[in-house]
């Protein structure tokens, strides 16, 4: 029976996307198109693959890396030539491979799995993925005779009697690779756009006397669950354009918000909430509305997060309570709350059972279990014990205006209002800062340090100044 292999189409230039950049490497939900199309190859069992790359190629190869195979089509012909491009790729295998878009991010492993099952099954040189639709417009016919596909008319190209076909291609094909490098040589490009069609070779093949099949998909199979609000069209259509874009993002990002419900995540508002397909989330969260959750994040059990909040590329533990802050590749441990309107940049790494309150800032910086830092507070590059204490107003002051410096604050320490800790300076374990103290040099273990001017009243001199006279 020989292996399965692939090849992606991803060497258009995309003009209506109006973009400096590649159209495959435009992001739904989190992540660019291209990874979406690639992710469902490989799920469906094809681990050998080529991407063929045209216009921005450089991009598209940089972003791909050197694990990805490329294959570069100087001259943009039509979807026969770009796959006429892969005869080295396909020199000398046995077996099928599917050929499919790089700019269709909805399409499914399950799909393209079922796609070559059938198509094994059935013995056909090749396969071709449909659907029926209610409004085929703009979509090529499957013209069917004996269960088999007689050929494939374009909308443009259809009778009376062919329009009326709702069953419509996807341009997703799976090829027996003996039988498509052979109609690969007979492609002619005699038509208006002097291009190579691929649709070409599902005629030729019919005229050398090799069966040609279609395997007919249902709603629920396209969007991998039992919705059926979506249209087939939206869910085959490629991304040309910014409004396809967000078309493709709206279908996706209900599939993965449904996907968490089922798995016992509560989502208040659907219409306002934004979950990245890698994001894990734990049974039993709640996720309140104007919630954003992007990239790698990790979740656990039992958490309120929202509404209004925005974390990418974090670990968050069990019973975490998030409002209105925005987390960056950070983490969160258990049982801490964090916010409203807190700050977590990059590398900062909060301990379990913890206090991030309002209008508090960290950043790269470590707070130990049970640190309660309430409210109006900066802490930059520092490393803080457990069961400290940070009065409204703290200041960790990290750069000199060069360099930026490491502040270690121990266990129990009591960090007064209005305090700045100018760094590198260091604070013992169970140590006091009186409020209003501007701390430059190490205070001890259990030693309370005051860095203030005396207080001075000077008797009589607003009388003397003659203020607040009428």
């Amino acid at each position: 029976m020989g292996s399965n292999y692939g090849i992606i189409l991803a060497a258009g230039e995309g003009k209506r996307m109006k973009s400096k950049f590649p159209k495959v490497l435009h992001k739904v939900c989190g992540k660019p198109i291209i990874d979406h199309v690639i992710k469902s190859l490989k799920e469906s069992g094809v681990a050998d693959f080529t991407v063929v790359v045209g216009h921005g190629a450089d991009a598209v190869k940089s972003y791909l890396g050197q694990n990805v195979k490329t294959i570069l089509q100087k001259e943009q012909l039509g979807t026969g030539h770009a796959v006429m491009c892969c005869r080295e790729f396909l020199s000398g295998k046995e077996g099928n491979v599917i050929v499919l878009a790089g700019d269709v991010p909805l399409i499914t492993g399950e799909i393209l799995k079922k796609l070559l099952d059938y198509h094994n099954k059935n013995g056909f040189a090749a396969t071709i993925l449909s659907a029926k639709v209610d409004d085929a417009l703009g979509f090529g016919r499957i013209i069917r005779k004996n269960n088999e596909v007689v050929k494939i008319v374009e909308d443009k190209d259809a009778d009376g009697e062919e329009k009326a076909v709702k069953e419509v291609n996807s341009a997703i094909y799976c090829f027996e690779i003996k039988a498509l490098l052979n109609a690969l040589d007979k492609i002619k490009n005699n038509n208006k756009q002097g291009e190579y069609y691929l649709t070409d070779a599902i005629e030729i093949m019919k005229n050398d006397g090799l069966k040609v099949g279609a395997y007919l998909t249902n709603y629920n199979e396209l969007m991998g669950t039992n919705s059926e609000k979506c249209e087939v069209p939206a869910v085959f259509m490629g991304v040309n354009s910014r409004f396809q874009l967000a078309q493709a993002e709206k279908i996706l990002r209900e599939k993965i918000l449904i996907r968490h419900m089922d798995e016992g995540v509560t989502i208040l508002d659907p219409n306002t909430t934004y979950i990245d397909d890698e994001v894990k989330i734990g049974m039993d969260t709640v996720i309140y509305p104007n919630t954003i959750i992007e990239g790698n994040t990790i979740i656990g059990e039992d958490c309120i997060i929202g509404p209004g909040t925005r974390i990418t590329n974090s670990k968050v533990g069990n019973g975490v309570t998030i409002q209105n802050s925005v987390i960056i590749e950070s983490s969160v441990g258990d049982r801490t709350k964090v916010g409203p309107f807190a700050y977590l940049r990059p590398e900062s790494k909060i301990g379990k059972g913890a206090k991030i309150g309002d209008f508090v800032e960290i950043k790269k910086s470590e707070i130990g279990d049970n640190t309660k830092v309430s409210h109006l507070t900066y802490i930059g590059d520092a490393t803080v014990g457990g069961s400290c204490n940070f009065g409204c107003g703290t200041v960790v002051v990290n750069y000199d205006g060069t360099n930026k410096n490491h502040t270690y604050i121990g266990d129990h320490a009591f960090i007064g209002c209005n305090t700045n800790l100018i760094s590198p300076v260091k604070v013992g374990d169970n140590a006091y800062i009186a409020a209003g103290s501007t701390i430059t040099d190490e205070v001890p273990n259990e030693a309370l340090a005051i860095a203030r001017a005396r207080q001075v009243n000077k008797e009589g001199w607003v009388s003397k100044k003659g203020i607040w006279k009428k």
